[in-house]
């Protein structure tokens, strides 16, 4: 299996393993949901970036020197932010609904984390075939998450659920559009951590290892904003005790396999993205989104989340889940079309430039 081929079943893979990170949560008892996500935050965002950057990244000290330090410092920033959009995603989807907070969130969060790399990246050195391609198979992800998105509403309506919904719902939006633009952060500070990762590869780090360069600042940025929220819910609400029940060692090791899943997710889509050059980031992103959707979609409906909502859901559902499958297939074209305009340039990689151009 080539290069490329390789790093796309890995896009696939991450994105299976993020679709089902938060399974374990269905089991976890007498725990409150910012109990759990603390310990997640901890494990996912602090613990296993820390231990995983020590052990594949030789001299991690050197790799943070000199001009690499403002690159680490914007990569934390960028992180911070990503963090940021977790906690207003949960109070945005307990405002306005999760239908259309995954829509707005998901869409935007694949658009931003698309168009900001690709800008930074310049668009000189390719077609303007393969921009085409690029920004239809978007297209493609934005109409695939939105028609998701109405298929979780439909259900909820067909359900009669209760969704519990206060507040108003013009700062409910805002907090979703804000969401939706900090999650893309991620992806952006991939994009600006490549310096961080070369240095790596030249401290004898490998081509995945040097990855782990990348997450740590990214992941102890976005550590911050969760770890607050949760203390904040902790003190507000007095769920401090339930850490001392009996549960704890079982509840505590569900999270531990949260954070498992969700950080060896994220893992790959560097190591996937990486793979695929210069331009892995642009591409890689709305391919992992999509993938993201695709797999707890299908999840949802093997498990009986969708049986009593009737028709008009499940076939809003599988459409959506077309779209994105659609997108995917796309974006694997443009790729093609990025490595046939590298050929052209008398087989000069496009030039990857950390400096923001904007």
């Amino acid at each position: 299996m080539d290069t490329t081929a390789s790093a796309w079943a890995l896009l696939i893979l991450a994105g299976l393993a993020n679709a089902t990170f938060g399974v374990p949560m269905k089991y976890v008892r007498r725990w409150e949901w910012e109990n759990t996500w603390a310990v997640w935050s901890l494990f996912a965002l602090v613990t296993l970036p820390i231990l995983l950057a020590l052990i594949c990244v030789p001299s991690l000290p050197h790799v943070f020197a000199g001009r690499n330090l403002q690159a680490a410092e914007i990569v934390f920033l960028l992180g911070t932010g990503w963090g940021l959009a977790q906690v207003l995603f949960g109070k945005a989807m307990h405002v306005i609904g999760i239908g259309l907070t995954f829509s707005i969130v998901l869409g935007l969060s694949a658009a931003m984390g698309t168009i900001l790399p690709m800008l930074h990246l310049g668009l000189a050195t390719v077609s303007g075939n393969a921009i085409a391609h690029i920004i239809t198979a978007l297209v493609f992800v934005v109409l695939g998450v939105a028609v998701c998105a109405e298929a979780g509403r439909r259900r909820e309506q067909a359900r009669c659920e209760q969704t519990g919904r206060s507040g108003s719902y013009l700062t409910g939006l805002l907090m979703a559009l804000c969401s939706g633009v900090l999650a893309s952060f991620m992806n952006v500070g991939v994009t600006f951590g490549s310096s961080l990762a070369a240095t790596a590869a030249a401290h004898g780090a490998s081509q995945s290892g040097s990855m782990y360069a990348v997450w740590l600042p990214l992941l102890l940025g976005g550590a911050i904003p969760n770890l607050l929220y949760c203390l904040y819910l902790l003190n507000r609400r007095k769920t401090w005790a339930r850490y001392r029940g009996t549960s704890q060692p079982w509840n505590a090791a569900l999270a531990a396999v949260m954070a498992i899943l969700w950080f060896f997710s994220t893992a790959l889509y560097g190591a996937a993205s990486h793979s695929l050059g210069a331009w892995g980031a642009v591409l890689g992103w709305p391919v992992f989104m999509s993938v993201i959707v695709i797999g707890a979609g299908l999840l949802g409906i093997a498990t009986g989340e969708w049986s009593r909502s009737g028709k008009s859901p499940v076939l809003f559902q599988v459409a959506g889940i077309l779209l994105l499958v659609i997108a995917i297939v796309a974006f694997s074209r443009a790729q093609n079309l990025l490595q046939q305009d590298q050929m052209s340039m008398n087989g000069n990689p496009i030039a990857f430039n950390v400096r923001l151009i904007w």
